[in-house]
């Protein structure tokens, strides 16, 4: 029987520690669960978080806290104002906000409708935590 090395690697990848404490995440987002899921995911990063419920409230942030917001996650189905509005309309007064869309809708060709509308990036619902810690971290460097 061969005794085994207590000092061996784990195979299980680490998850990578961001600090985002100087950054601002605006999180558009219509539902409770998803908005404290997204919420809670970027509580370890220590990014500040504020919370818009629609399209509308999210151009109105935008506005109010011109020049403060370093990116935006949009949910692309909300009531009022729906994701893609939001960003046609903040984009053409903030072109250099970083907008991600997500959507739990999620078809063979959104992510490239999503790009192609001019969203800097797309991610699918359920969210996978280490794909969005990389797209944000991407889109925020």
């Amino acid at each position: 029987m061969t005794n085994q090395d207590s000092t061996a690697v784990s195979t299980v990848p680490e998850q990578p520690h961001y600090h985002w404490n100087n950054r601002v995440v605006l999180i558009t987002e219509d539902e409770e669960v998803n908005f404290f899921y997204l919420k809670t995911l970027l509580k370890k990063t220590e990014a500040r978080i504020i919370r818009a419920k629609n399209g509308k409230e999210a151009v109105d942030i935008i506005t109010e806290h011109n020049g403060e917001i370093d990116l935006i996650l949009m949910d692309l189905n909300m009531p009022v104002m729906d994701g893609y509005e939001a960003m046609r309309i903040i984009k053409s007064r903030h072109p250099g906000i970083p907008i991600i869309a997500q959507t739990a809708y999620t078809l063979n060709n959104d992510r490239h409708k999503c790009l192609k509308a001019g969203f800097n990036d797309y991610i699918a619902k359920p969210i996978n935590s280490l794909a969005l810690f990389r797209m944000v971290n991407e889109n925020l460097s």
